[in-house]
């Protein structure tokens, strides 16, 4: 009988103390053994270094090993990078200090590593559920979320960083993680480790539950992360190898995008008409009223958009999980996706000049 490899979680906070026990405790309740547990405390200046180092304390007894790590504010990649090299287990699984797994999510994601045919499986990915609360923003998240699981195929191209497993040479051997990198971090290891020939795949049934992700600011602030981080993974990697099999960083945001530029042009092919307020019997001569006629046509596109393809996901979704009265929702929904839409348009500008000034993992443009 094969024995069971030694997986090490690891986890990276910083300023979540009020999150750090509840998700260390799901990670200690995990079936499979043996189980090595890893968190980091990056530069917190709340308790959240003091909180870990009390919860290893109280579990000192455990047959888990336990380590707690302290580095100065250096962010997730750079923690994620510490935990590596303290890390015993063959295999090493990271997650997010606002996440929980359930009690066999290891387990699912080891049954995943037996490979098929000619594979070299050097990572496993699970799924996340976000949790909802009583506002927009985290029933509108969840559901993004759920879509985007929707038909993954087992074969994959991202190993999400809240629920995946790394073989640890592997990773290794790619370089671990650069703790230069601002965000995504994980879809950056992903793509080196296929380029080294690796597979990763998908394993449904590794489940983690994420918290509620509330607040309009909140969302946004995440949103221009992801934008800004993804310039960086434009630029480094081409095309051709962002065109593996569920490569799904974008997602609906790929959509959203083109909901500002949009909205921009609508609004400015009606102020000429607005502006000149003519007559009834002039109206349909003027230059003016064929191009409201025409913004009229890109909101009649962008309405399209809100029921058809990704975004038509989340908005029939959300439709039809009921809560608050149907117009307002559906106002409420494409007011948020504006703003989503302008967050990214930010963060995007925030990656051309971390691209400029040769920051957060950029390569320098002349050399």
């Amino acid at each position: 009988m094969t024995e069971s490899p030694l997986v090490t979680v690891t986890v990276c906070a910083r300023d979540g103390s009020h999150w750090v026990k509840d998700c260390l405790d799901a990670i200690h309740a995990q079936t499979h053994r043996p189980l090595e547990i890893i968190a980091v405390n990056d530069g917190s200046t709340d308790s959240t270094g003091a909180t870990m180092d009390q919860w290893k304390q109280s579990n000192i007894d455990s047959e888990v090993s336990i380590t707690v790590l302290h580095q100065d504010a250096l962010g997730l990649s750079a923690g994620r990078m510490a935990a590596l090299e303290a890390a015993n287990g063959e295999w090493v699984a990271i997650t997010d200090i606002d996440v929980r797994p359930e009690q066999d999510w290891v387990e699912q994601l080891l049954i995943a590593i037996t490979p098929v045919d000619e594979e070299t499986i050097v990572a496993v990915t699970g799924r996340t559920i976000f949790q909802t609360h009583t506002d927009l923003v985290s029933r509108f998240r969840a559901v993004q979320i759920a879509s985007k699981y929707r038909n993954r195929p087992r074969r994959t191209s991202l190993a999400n960083g809240p629920c995946s497993m790394f073989n640890r040479q592997a990773l290794i051997d790619v370089g671990g993680f650069n703790p230069d990198w601002y965000h995504a971090e994980d879809m950056e290891v992903s793509l080196r480790l296929l380029n080294a020939g690796g597979s990763i795949v998908y394993a449904p049934d590794a489940l983690v539950s994420h918290v509620p992700e509330i607040g309009v600011r909140r969302f946004l602030h995440k949103r221009r992360r992801d934008a800004r981080a993804h310039m960086r993974i434009v630029r480094h990697y081409p095309a051709r190898q962002r065109s593996g099999p569920g490569f799904d960083f974008i997602g609906s945001a790929g959509i959203a995008l083109s909901i500002f530029p949009i909205a921009l042009l609508m609004l400015l092919g009606l102020i000429p008409l607005l502006l000149e307020l003519p007559s009834a019997e002039s109206v349909q001569e003027l230059w003016q009223t064929q191009l409201a006629f025409g913004s009229l046509m890109l909101g009649v596109l962008v309405e399209l958009m809100f029921w058809r393809g990704p975004l038509g996901v989340i908005t029939r979704s959300m439709k039809n999980d009921g809560g608050r009265g149907g117009f307002i929702l559906a106002i409420s929904v494409r007011i948020l996706t504006l703003r989503w839409s302008i967050a990214l348009w930010q963060g995007l500008l925030l990656g051309c000049m971390d691209a400029v000034f040769a920051r957060n993992g950029h390569n320098r443009l002349f050399r």
